[in-house]
């Protein structure tokens, strides 16, 4: 195996140079040690493998003297380390900061980072919500008043059941069995099922059908369980509407 060499004067000035733009974001920004020490580590590296040697038409470049194939080259052999993206993503950033500096310091001319493109991320797991969360966002809706009695009553239902939102805004009246504690759901492919409410819902459940849905229709008919002032039923857009508004 052929044995790796380093440029190592080009590796100090570049370590040099990396400290004057750690400097500097220190003074203008005043960012923590922990980012400063990610810029540190993203721009060491690319300094290190830049004065390895990794190139065809070169055998060594500086950090200014890159250019956009130079970076590409680099982010392709990262790539092959196994590398993840949101880790490139970040990579890429500090290399965009770190070029805008030089430029602006009248170092460089032609930002090498510009053009590259940002690797696309996945969606982020959605974030659970702790016991305590769950519980404030429950106790949210105003009780006292008739929209707030539907809201609590929907998501101590939703809660209890774990019904999709387009299951719990279709829920018919005739099909909340009071005193079984259960609700017939049609899910997917207008299958129906039985769904135990459990007592904290089924108690919501009676005060909002005897406190509140009849306020809410006034004299308008309906057959869905939950409704608005118009007399019509809920929408998912209407409910995540809400929750969002309890959230805040």
């Amino acid at each position: 195996m052929k044995k790796e060499t380093l440029n190592k004067t080009q590796l100090e000035q570049d370590e040099r140079l990396i400290e004057q733009f750690i400097d500097a974001l220190w003074m203008e920004h005043g960012l923590s040690k922990h980012t400063l020490s990610a810029y540190r580590t993203d721009l060491f590296g690319l300094a290190k493998w830049s004065a390895s040697g990794h190139f065809i038409k070169k055998k060594t470049a500086s950090l200014i003297a890159l250019n956009k194939e130079d970076l590409q080259a680099y982010l392709a052999f990262r790539f092959e380390k196994g590398i993840k993206a949101r880790s490139t993503a970040r990579m890429l950033s500090t290399f965009r900061r770190f070029y805008q500096y030089l430029i602006r310091e009248n170092r460089l001319s032609v930002d090498p980072s510009a053009l590259l493109e940002s690797p696309k991320l996945g969606l982020p797991l959605p974030k659970t919500m702790s016991e305590r969360e769950v519980e404030a966002l429950l106790e949210a809706p105003e009780i006292d008043d008739p929209l707030g009695l539907r809201d609590r009553a929907m998501l101590e239902l939703i809660y209890a059941t774990g019904l999709r939102v387009s299951e719990l805004v279709g829920l018919d009246i005739y099909g909340a069995n009071l005193q079984q504690g259960i609700v017939r759901v049609t899910g997917k492919g207008n299958k129906e099922r039985l769904v135990p409410m459990g007592e904290e819902a089924l108690s919501w459940i009676t005060l909002y059908l005897k406190n509140a849905r009849a306020d809410l229709l006034g004299v308008a008919v309906s057959d869905k369980l939950f409704v608005t002032r118009r007399g019509g039923g809920m929408t998912r857009q209407t409910f995540w509407h809400m929750v969002k508004r309890y959230a805040q």
